[in-house]
Order: C-alpha cells, then sequence, then structure tokens
C-alpha cells in the first residue's frame, strides 16, 4: 500500500470525514443542553448527562450508543429492563417528607388534579397522530402525555415500556419543563388568580406523628396494591425509599438512598437517556410535535390544580391559597418554591412553602398513579 492509499485509509476513519449534518446538529444540542445546566442551573444533574451522553451517542463510526458501545449497555442494563427510574425513585422515596401532606390530606386533591393535563394531552397526541406527518400511536400518545406530570423518571420509565424510540425526546422535554418551572409557572399562575387571591395566608399545619408517617408508605402500598397493580413498581420503589427514611432505625440506609445510590444512577441514568439522542430518531417532526405537546400537557395541569383549588376555596371555611394548586405537579420541590416566591409578591408575610408541599408530594403519587392507568389503558388494546 502506497503513502496515497494510506492516507486515503485513515482519512475515511476520522470523524471529519464521517460527520452527517444531523449528528452535527444534536452534538451542538447536546452542548445547549450541557450549557443551560452549567450557565443557567436548569436541572444540571441530569442535564449534563444527558447532554454529554447525546454527544457521545452522535461520534461517528465508535457507534458508542450501539449494542456494544458503552452507553448503549447501559441503556440495555437500566432503562430497556425499567430499572434506572425506579431506583430514582427510591432515592425521591427517601429524600421525600410526606409530612405536609399527612398534615392537610385535601390537598392531594390538588395533586391529583394537575395529572389532568396527562389525559387531555393524550387525546390531542391521539388527534395529531392522524395527520400525514405525525405517527402518534396510542401508546405513544399516553407517553408523550405522561410528560404533563413533570416528573422525569416516571416519563422514562413509561416510554420505555411503550415507546422507546421516542425515549429522547420524551426524557429530554420532561426534564426541560422541570427545569423551566419557574418561568413558565408565574403566567399561568397570575393570568388565573387575582393579587387578592394570591395574598391569602394560611393557618399554620398541624405536627405529624412519627406512627402517621410510617404508616403512610403502607397504606399507599396497600391500596396500590388491591386497585392499581400496574403503578406498584413505581409506588413500590417510592414507597420503600419513603419508609426506610421515617422508620428511623434504617439510617444508613437512608442516607445511602439519599446519596450515593441515587448520585450514581442519576449518572447513568442521564448518559443513557442521552444515547437516545441520535440524529436519525431524533431530528424528526415526531420530537418537534412532543416537546410542544409536552409544553401544552404541563400548562393545563398547572391550570388545574390552581383552578380546583380555587373551587375548594368556595367549598371550605379555611381559605386556600389557590397558588399551591400550581405545585401540583411534581416537579419537587421547584413547583412548591414557585408557589412560596409568587405568593410572597402578593404578600411579603405569606409563608406558602409548606403548604405547596403537600400537593407536590401528592403529585408525585399522582403521576406514578397515572402512568399505572395509562399501562392498563395500552394493554386493553
Amino acid at each position: 500500500m502506497n503513502i496515497f492509499e494510506s492516507l486515503k485509509t485513515f482519512w475515511f476513519s476520522t470523524g471529519i470525514a464521517n460527520f452527517a449534518w444531523g449528528q452535527v446538529v444534536m452534538i451542538l444540542v447536546g452542548l445547549l443542553l450541557v450549557y443551560l445546566a452549567i450557565a443557567k442551573k436548569f436541572e444540571p444533574l441530569l442535564l449534563i448527562p444527558i447532554g454529554f451522553g447525546g454527544i457521545l451517542s452522535n461520534i461517528p463510526i465508535a457507534d458508542i450508543a450501539g449494542a456494544g458501545g458503552f452507553i448503549g449497555q447501559i441503556y440495555d442494563v437500566g432503562i430497556a429492563t425499567s430499572l434506572f427510574p425506579l431506583f430514582i425513585f427510591i432515592g425521591v422515596g427517601a429524600l421525600t417528607d410526606f409530612g405536609p401532606l399527612l398534615a392537610n390530606p385535601k390537598t392531594a386533591l390538588l395533586g391529583a388534579a394537575a395529572q389532568f393535563g396527562i389525559f387531555t394531552t393524550l387525546i390531542g397526541a391521539v388527534a395529531l397522530g392522524r395527520l400525514d406527518f405525525l405517527d402518534f400511536s396510542l401508546a405513544d400518545a399516553a407517553s408523550i402525555g405522561i410528560i404533563g406530570g413533570a416528573d422525569g423518571p416516571t416519563a422514562i420509565f413509561l416510554a420505555s415500556k411503550l415507546s422507546p424510540d421516542l425515549l429522547g425526546a420524551i426524557a429530554v422535554a420532561a426534564y426541560s419543563y422541570m427545569a423551566l418551572v419557574p418561568i413558565i409557572q408565574p403566567p399561568i399562575m397570575k393570568l388565573l388568580t387575582s393579587r387578592r387571591e394570591r395574598a391569602i395566608k394560611m393557618e399554620q399545619l398541624r405536627p405529624v406523628s412519627k406512627t402517621e408517617k410510617i404508616l403512610f408508605p403502607l397504606s399507599v402500598m396497600a391500596i396500590c396494591i388491591l386497585l392499581l397493580p400496574t403503578a406498584t413498581p413505581l409506588i413500590g420503589a417510592l414507597m420503600f425509599g419513603n419508609l426506610v427514611r421515617e422508620c428511623g432505625v434504617a439510617e444508613r440506609l437512608s442516607k445511602a438512598a439519599q446519596n450515593e445510590f441515587m448520585n450514581i444512577v442519576t449518572i447513568l441514568l442521564g448518559l443513557a437517556v442521552g444515547s437516545k439522542l441520535r440524529a436519525e430518531t431524533f431530528l424528526t417532526f415526531e420530537t418537534l410535535g412532543i416537546l410542544v405537546l409536552g409544553l401544552v400537557a404541563f400548562s393545563i395541569g398547572t391550570a388545574s390544580g390552581i383552578l380546583l383549588a380555587k373551587l375548594m376555596n368556595l367549598l371550605s371555611k379555611k381559605p386556600i391559597n389557590p397558588l399551591i394548586g400550581a405545585a401540583g405537579v411534581s416537579a419537587v420541590p421547584m413547583a412548591a418554591r414557585v408557589a412560596n416566591k409568587v405568593g410572597q409578591e402578593a404578600n411579603p408575610s405569606n409563608y406558602l412553602l409548606m403548604h405547596a408541599m403537600g400537593p407536590n408530594v401528592a403529585g408525585v403519587v399522582g403521576s406514578a398513579v397515572a402512568a399505572g392507568v395509562l399501562l392498563s389503558i395500552i394493554s386493553l388494546f
């Protein structure tokens, strides 16, 4: 082989010679996610590994996201089997205090109302699927709708089972809208409430006993087993983590679930999701439709929680600040913090954080239940 043939062979083995325009675009998208995570602090613990995984998955020739690549193998082990979202839910359960919900149980209704956006968007996605340039099946519509719950692990869990080809777009949409809660929610809050409503002060929550906190995860599990077995993987993982936290005799397990275990799984989950940001599957009309429908789902969920809180205010003797209804989406604790911030803008002495945490943690349970309901519905077809 002469020098020219050697140089030619070398040239065609380089990335420069093998890059397609779509791969370049997706690498730029990955860099954008990393930028938003670092510069804007938008969900950095997940957007950094997702963005970097997207960059790696679009490198030509290396096939890092393929069946033999290291990110591809992580995906097969943790996402295709639905293990990583369940592991994340164990950590979320260990981090979550359900005390505010137990102190004011009726706020669970606000967490349930916020899931309305999921089912509304499902119908919209089915309707759009009839267009020539979109191809959303009922399973795809269910996976897209769950974005409205603003719960990344639940969205990944459902998409991995129903629409693995759309997983990258759905995961990016879910985590992006979670990160954009402080931007998306305040205009909706102010549009649907008056300044007088936003200034409503709520009574201090009652203390919740240790016994109540221990019985809560066991009771939720029992109800889930009896009424909605399809939701038990997510609910079971969440309640196990919470029981470890509240029992008081497994502090080492609780700390491990909250820290080392959660951090390791988060890294692997992010890289695995990033493996689905390949140009051939991401740069489609379906992706644009997912991003738009996800925003609609999240907005409807926010509005539904607020409107139900306003209705409850008409029927309740104790005043309810409708802003806490917006926290019914399960972006914990960011949605509760946004409700508190908007409330303090109307009344500086207003402290809604703990009140908003009730519907906020109820939203975590609600999104998992919604995923179970959707799995049950899809199994009928």
